[in-house]
């Protein structure tokens, strides 16, 4: 990736987007000029002037300057070709990956993922407290299995309807464990109640996609219709809607209560408790009633304070308390399935808006199983324009001769290579049995023996969503020319960058002979100005300047001052800065006015710091060493092997360039 910034920064005509200037011509297809055997035409040249150029004004020298750009462009691509740069595994893999990131707008549905980003901000402005009942079937179930848990769960909501409690029908008929009471057992659990149903609050993401969106499309204190996920059917029942409580973070004072206490124990607990917070309310500061009642162990070092949480980690009672306090608050008790908690309000981050949520919102989106909707619309939108069509006969064939060993991921489809005939159909592309019995064979997992059939039917789905997708992808340069055009920039792209760093860039750097060579010829290029030989002393505490300044007037050789300030312990407050200096490289040398000797007191008008400056001698112009100006000289080395290689690549591909369709090009553009 960085190499190809470096690409996108060179070379700018193929790269760099920009409007339209010019209008097509009825003669795009003229032969603009020739490079070698290779014919460029007055579209291709165009295309690329158009996209790199934005001014409004128009110039024939502005063209002609471009077209002598875009020919060395073309020579060295054609150079690289040649050399068959664009054969390597490297050179693939790289296109390869640009590629992937250019093809994937492709596969999204942008009025889709609009609407689930608008839907997902929205759901975030409110949690739910919800309770279900979950009538399990696995998703892969046959249709008989299906419809029987189907049918338990439409019974149950009729006799909710009919005015069974909701609670009650929880207790009685769900499959989800915890709405039952957890019974102890001596030495290995402890007593539990059920939740009755009751999962707690609940936002966005927090919950799988269909279940989330019953949650958010069923009325406050309404019962749903069923609802299915992977997990099963469901019912919901929406008890509360609240402003969401965002992130926030609290401290609190913890008296512990077991399930299972007796009479007496709680209203000892409440006791306390209550106890404690007529304390606080008499003066008592709370980090004190933490240090010295909690029962907290994990929370009473850090004052209480637990990690920050939104509303799906805590119990519902910690919701609604913390929807009922102000920064710094504290609350009367609470009692949860835990305890009693005095609860202190720390900090609280609730939702921004649409503009600063959306791109944090836009992953999570593209991670959920909400993000399928996108991609489906895409693969309805692909068959639909290529005459998707399933043969049922055939395919009902190849599931005849699948067996269960799939279900143990030992499935062999060597033996099903000569069921050839089709079984679907896109664009112009078919695919056999066998095609899909391969595909069975790559993502079949050891798992519990189900339904086959039902197995079959949900690879087969898969079969068709990656056989849709994969055409389209290996359509995209035919469907879209746009993203054709791309592609050919980015394959011309890296070979330019490849093809430039071996002949250029890299060679500057390791060819020294060359280097030096083309250094000495033109040693009178890179001269020092005039200069001075001086020290610069940066005293960083003005109590000892005239310590500082009584050393420096002792001493000739820096190196004995330097020793000096470390004998005396101040070598730490004071920067000896000695060189050769240019005018402008350094503001306190220029004030000396190159005068020889030790300079004034230059006193900084912004900070503790005094100056002197030392100046030795002035230094007349002359020659710098390679080693002094390689930088510069590198790149001048650069430039000069470029202008080089494109003389020789001029001589091995003769570049001719039609006059005649040049001129009409030039006249057309200066009557529009």
């Amino acid at each position: 990736m960085k190499s190809m910034k470096k690409v996108l920064g060179l070379v700018t005509l193929v790269l760099l987007g920009s409007s339209m200037l010019f209008a097509q011509f009825s003669f795009d297809d003229k032969t603009l000029m020739t490079i070698g055997d290779e014919k460029v035409s007055v579209g291709e040249f165009l295309k690329v002037y158009n996209k790199n150029n934005t001014q409004t004004a128009y110039e024939n020298s502005s063209v002609e300057e471009y077209l002598d750009l875009f020919i060395n462009f073309k020579l060295k691509v054609k150079q690289a070709e040649e050399l068959k740069m664009d054969t390597s595994k490297a050179f693939n893999r790289e296109l390869g990956s640009y590629r992937e990131q250019l093809a994937k707008p492709y596969f999204v549905d942008e009025a889709v993922n609009e609407a689930l980003l608008e839907e997902a901000y929205n759901r975030m402005l409110k949690d739910l407290r919800a309770s279900h009942i979950l009538i399990i079937v696995d998703e892969d179930a046959p249709a008989e299995d299906t419809l029987k848990a189907y049918n338990k769960i439409t019974e149950i909501r009729k006799e909710i309807i009919n005015g069974l409690d909701f609670a009650e029908a929880a207790v009685a008929y769900s499959d989800d464990p915890s709405a039952k009471d957890r019974k102890e057992i001596p030495g290995k659990q402890s007593f539990m109640p059920g939740n009755k149903g009751d999962i707690g609050y609940f936002t966005v993401f927090n919950m799988v996609y269909p279940f989330e969106t019953a949650a958010y499309n069923t009325p406050l204190d309404s019962i749903s219709s069923p609802v299915r996920t992977k997990y099963g059917y469901h019912l919901l029942k929406v008890n509360d809607i609240q402003n969401a409580m965002g992130v926030v973070q609290v401290a609190h004072i913890f008296v512990a209560l077991r399930p299972d206490a007796s009479a007496a124990d709680s209203v000892r607990k409440a006791e306390k408790i209550n106890n404690i917070a007529q304390k606080i309310k008499e003066g008592m500061k709370f980090e004190d009633a933490v240090r010295k009642y909690s029962e907290d162990r994990g929370s009473i070092a850090n004052n209480g304070k637990l990690s920050k949480f939104t509303c799906n980690r805590v119990v519902p009672e910690f919701v609604e308390v913390i929807n009922k306090l102000n920064i710094d608050e504290i609350s009367d008790p609470v009692k949860t399935r835990y305890g009693f908690h005095i609860v202190k309000l720390i900090s609280r981050d609730t939702p921004g808006t649409f503009e600063k949520e959306a791109p944090h919102l836009k992953e999570r989106i593209a991670k959920d199983q909400r993000a399928r909707k996108s991609e489906e619309a895409v693969i309805s939108k692909i068959k639909t324009e290529n005459g998707f069509k399933v043969y049922e006969q055939a395919k009902d064939e190849v599931y005849q001769m699948i067996d269960t060993s799939v279900f143990d991921a030992t499935f062999v489809a060597d033996s099903l290579k000569m069921m050839t005939s089709t079984v679907l159909k896109i664009g112009k592309e078919k695919y056999t049995q066998y095609d899909f019995a391969e595909y069975v064979k790559k993502n079949q997992s050891r798992q519990e023996k189900g339904n086959l059939k039902a197995y079959l039917d949900k690879q087969f789905r898969g079969f068709v969503d990656e056989t849709c997708l994969a055409y389209e992808d290996k359509n995209l340069e035919n469907n879209y020319p746009e993203f054709r055009d791309l592609m050919q920039e980015y394959h011309d792209g890296i070979l330019l960058f490849n093809l430039t760093d071996k002949e250029v860039w890299s060679k500057a750097v390791t060819d020294t002979v060359g280097l030096e060579k083309f250094f000495n010829g033109r040693s009178d290029q890179y001269m020092w100005n005039e200069r001075v030989d001086a020290t610069v002393y940066e005293i960083r505490d003005r109590t000892l300047t005239d310590k500082v300044k009584e050393i420096i007037m002792k001493y000739d050789s820096d190196g004995d001052i330097a020793l000096a300030l470390e004998q005396d312990s101040i070598k730490k407050l004071v920067n000896i800065k000695p060189g050769y200096y240019e005018k402008g490289d350094n503001k306190y040398v220029d004030q000396t006015g190159w005068k020889v000797g030790l300079s004034d007191q230059i006193n900084s008008d912004v900070e503790n710091l005094v100056v002197f400056v030392k100046v030795r001698k002035t230094l007349d112009p002359e020659p710098k060493k390679l080693d002094e100006a390689r930088g510069l000289a590198t790149a001048d080395y650069q430039t000069y092997l470029e202008k080089e290689w494109i003389i020789e690549l001029r001589e091995k591909y003769p570049v001719t360039v039609n006059e005649k369709v040049l001129q009409k090009l030039l006249a057309k553009q200066l009557n529009n």
